[in-house]
């Protein structure tokens, strides 16, 4: 289970896996699905399955799924005639048997899931190969925007916010997890990092013309400026509700370069990763030792939103 943090505290650190479980040589073969979710939660779940299968048959030892894996769907009334609760979830407890049937671990990027009748959450979760959960998290920041092209997006009409960012295990390499548009707050991933995370983990479904600008640079800086690999799998292609993401699953070095890529269609992106990359990067440069504590010295009205508070 993962540990609390006071809201506006540090990281919480999911419980570490048993000392038999730990990974001594510091690689881990990893595994992105790349999915084009729909309206149908059944059949989302059918083809999540069948790449969850594919990616362990490849010797992935590690999968990671897309935001919103479930259920794709902006209409809110039919939103919450789809949601279920956690407990009540059918796709949250198949994964979490296929997770004990393949013996993998599995990162379902996010499941959207109802919490009360007017409000659901967009958690992700980190399933062991025993198939229990050992680590959960709700997406912090909201995606309210207006791209501009006739698009609009307000994510906090139907999400309630989280406020404990989330770190965890996997066979002794700590993960940060995060969820899409979280990748644009970088005061979140230098506080997972700072916490020790050597992976920093993206499931998204970022929209095409957001991707085409932004997703590329903002993943590789997210891995440079913590010397931490990202991995981000990705919603890809055209959407049964009409709206279009941008695909293009990413595995990034923690020099910020690309090491593997999805295009626009379903499928499943591999790769190596070793800690020992991680170590170099930040021993060639140390920003995360160097860091300084300071303050503003004429805050703005809006004051500091991004400070980590400490634990009271």
């Amino acid at each position: 289970m993962t540990r609390a943090a006071s809201p506006a505290g540090p990281p919480s650190a999911a419980k570490p896996e048993d000392d038999a479980a730990a990974n001594t040589t510091g690689i881990l073969r990893v595994g992105l699905v790349q999915l084009r979710s729909g309206r149908d939660p059944t059949a989302n779940l059918d083809a999540t399955a069948a790449l969850v299968r594919e990616a362990a048959r490849e010797g992935a030892r590690y999968v990671q799924t897309p935001e919103v894996t479930n259920i794709m769907e902006l209409d809110r009334q039919v939103l919450f005639g789809q949601l279920r609760e956690e407990a009540d979830d059918n796709t949250l407890a198949a994964l979490q048997q296929l997770t004990r049937e393949l013996g993998i671990t599995l990162h379902i990027g996010s499941l959207a899931l109802k919490v009360s009748d007017s409000r659901a959450v967009n958690r992700g979760f980190l399933i062991a190969p025993d198939g229990e959960i050992t680590a959960r998290y709700d997406k912090i920041h909201m995606f309210d925007v207006d791209l501009g092209n006739g698009e609009s997006y307000r994510e906090s009409n139907a999400y309630r916010a989280g406020e404990r960012a989330v770190l965890a295990d996997v066979e002794g390499i700590r993960l940060g997890m995060s969820i899409c548009y979280d990748l644009r707050f970088p005061s979140l991933y230098r506080a997972l990092a700072e916490g020790g995370a050597q992976v920093l983990t993206v499931p998204s479904a970022f929209t095409r013309p957001t991707g085409e600008a932004h997703w590329h640079i903002l993943l590789r800086a997210r891995a440079i400026e913590n010397g931490a690999f990202v991995l981000a799998a990705a919603q890809a292609g055209r959407h049964e509700n009409g709206r279009e993401t941008y695909g293009h699953s990413l595995v990034v070095d923690p020099w910020g370069r690309v090491i593997a890529e999805g295009g626009t269609d379903r499928g499943v992106i591999l790769a190596e990763i070793d800690m020992k990359d991680v170590a170099a990067a930040r021993a060639r440069v140390p920003s995360l030792a160097n860091g300084r504590r300071f303050e503003i010295a004429e805050p703005g009205q809006i004051g500091h939103l991004h400070v980590v508070k400490a634990s009271s």
